[in-house]
């Protein structure tokens, strides 16, 4: 099963805009499956970057993602 990673720019200007230090990296295994945030993950193999400029890749409106079907594990 592919599995998708980005970056959640909402995330991003949140926590510049009140301080925080929330998870901005989504990781997310096949289309629909249920998204895991993390500061940093490490893909162990082939992966290519996406951009979609017209159409969101991902339900959630992601346009730019990083697909791998290699083991990707969250970095705590």
């Amino acid at each position: 099963m592919t599995t998708y990673v980005h970056v959640n720019r909402n995330v991003i200007a949140s926590n510049a805009k009140h301080g925080t230090d929330n998870p901005a990296v989504r990781l997310q295994r096949g289309r629909y499956g249920k998204p895991t945030y993390a500061n940093e993950v490490e893909i162990d193999g082939p992966s290519r970057v996406v951009y979609s400029p017209h159409k969101a890749i991902l339900p959630c409106g992601a346009r730019l993602v990083i697909e791998t079907d290699a083991p990707v594990r969250v970095v705590r």
